[in-house]
């Protein structure tokens, strides 16, 4: 019998909606391997909700810090591992800082928003010998991981080119122009924040990495000058909570009991406003960019994300020289309206059944000279397609023997964000850029 992982103990940094899948793991599934410590956070009333979710578990109110007193925690609590899911521009300096006080770290994507930060994290890594995992959960999603397999199988020869085309819904994608995400300094973009999502999972796929950037873009349909205002009720909220009655771009943070606890009821301790309005003048992301990506090997991928699209999902196109596979996922097929023309977010299933557009998945293979075919692609359960219960089984118990990979690193980390900081640098100058110039892995 294999011999089973030992308890470690975890502390969470940032207590944010995202932390929530890591603490249910700990208390649940995880519980046997894994006891929580301790927080991390500048807000107690975020803290003071997961508290009462682990009472509810029977558990007890843990010792809560703020991020100054980071390495205090680690040291008081015996803590072996942070979680880090705090916002993204914080992440270099809190898994940096881990680190060096002795915790390993699970660290939410993306590593980090810029070159100093990989730079920081790299330095971090060599000096203190202690481990960093990424989560890509969309690594172990059940259609991805197949396509992983058509292409480690030679089934389409060797790789020449990707097409990945990813479209947000404008309940989904609108989201992201409400929160601290919509500004570059704080989330480095959706090229950064969402799309290193993808980039990962092309360097994965092809077990390559990235070389040259040029990217296109801008802010073309939320914001105060964007094309989308023209569609919104005049004149415009400040923030969605109490939202109009015919405003489907607000989001009323009362209508949700957990995002209430969260944010609403804990905004006066902190000052941050969780729905503000995404036609605001001072956002600073695109809602819309094209990427074109060298990769060492030679392939070459185009990639595109629009963040107001009417249905949500993507495609993803691979060329080999023996043939072509096709992956194409519908996660929501449109977003559905209540009869007073406001969002109904309690309509998900309904819409998932459009006869024009229903949820699934497909993927198609076609060799030379021969007929198409639907290659298999395994149930998956839970969300980001299947893919957060297996990663999180190998967060909390190890990694077991893996032919497709699926555990990730810092340097994945890099690799991913690799594309969309030399894609901020291309949208900055509008020439391409060289990921090596960046030395994005260099020790400082």
């Amino acid at each position: 019998m294999a011999d089973q992982p030992s308890t470690r103990r975890y502390a969470v940094v940032g207590t944010g909606h995202r932390s929530q899948m890591y603490i249910n793991a700990i208390l649940g599934e995880h519980a046997p391997v894994s006891e929580l410590v301790a927080w991390c956070d500048v807000n107690p009333g975020r803290i003071d909700y997961y508290d009462e979710v682990v009472q509810a578990a029977g558990g007890r109110a843990l010792p809560r810090y703020a991020p100054d007193q980071l390495e205090q925690m680690i040291a008081e609590q015996a803590v072996d591992v942070a979680i880090v899911t705090s916002p993204d521009h914080t992440h270099a300096d809190l898994v940096s800082r881990s680190l060096r006080a002795g915790a390993d770290v699970v660290v939410e994507k993306p590593l980090t928003i810029d070159a100093d930060g990989c730079r920081s994290i790299t330095t971090a890594v060599a000096e203190s010998g202690k481990a960093v995992v990424m989560t890509f959960n969309y690594r172990y999603s059940p259609r991805n991981s197949s396509l992983k397999e058509v292409i480690a199988s030679g089934r389409i020869g060797q790789v020449t080119s990707v097409h990945f085309e990813w479209a947000l819904d404008t309940m989904h994608g609108a989201d992201y122009f409400r929160r601290w995400h919509r500004y570059k300094n704080s989330s480095g973009g959706l090229l950064v924040h969402k799309s290193s999502h993808h980039f990962d999972l092309v360097n994965w796929w092809l077990a390559d990495v990235p070389v040259r950037v040029y990217a296109r873009g801008g802010l073309k349909f939320y914001g105060d000058q964007g094309a989308g205002i023209a569609q919104a009720p005049s004149p415009r909220p400040e923030r969605g909570t109490p939202a109009p009655g015919n405003d489907p771009w607000t989001l009323d943070l009362r209508e949700d009991e957990r995002l209430r606890r969260l944010y609403l009821d804990a905004e006066h301790h902190d000052g941050y406003l969780r729905d503000r309005d995404v036609f605001d003048a001072g956002i600073t992301i695109e809602d819309n960019v094209a990427v074109l990506v060298d990769y060492a090997g030679g392939a070459v991928m185009t990639y595109s994300l629009n963040a107001h699209a009417p249905w949500e999902g993507y495609r993803v196109t691979v060329n080999g020289t023996k043939g072509r596979a096709e992956l194409e996922v519908v996660e929501r097929g449109s977003v559905a309206m209540t009869a007073e023309g406001v969002l109904d977010p309690s309509a998900r299933e309904a819409q998932d059944s459009d006869a024009l557009r229903p949820k699934g998945e497909h993927l198609v293979v076609q060799e030379h000279w021969q007929r198409a075919t639907e290659h298999p692609i395994p149930m998956g359960q839970g969300s980001h397609g299947g893919g957060d219960a297996i990663l999180l089984s190998d967060v909390f118990r190890g990694p077991g023997e893996d032919p497709l990979g699926r555990p990730a690193g810092y340097t994945d980390g890099i690799h991913a964000v690799s594309v969309g900081i030399a894609g901020n640098e291309s949208l900055r100058t509008g020439a391409p850029v060289d990921i090596a110039d960046l030395r994005l892995n260099d020790a400082t």
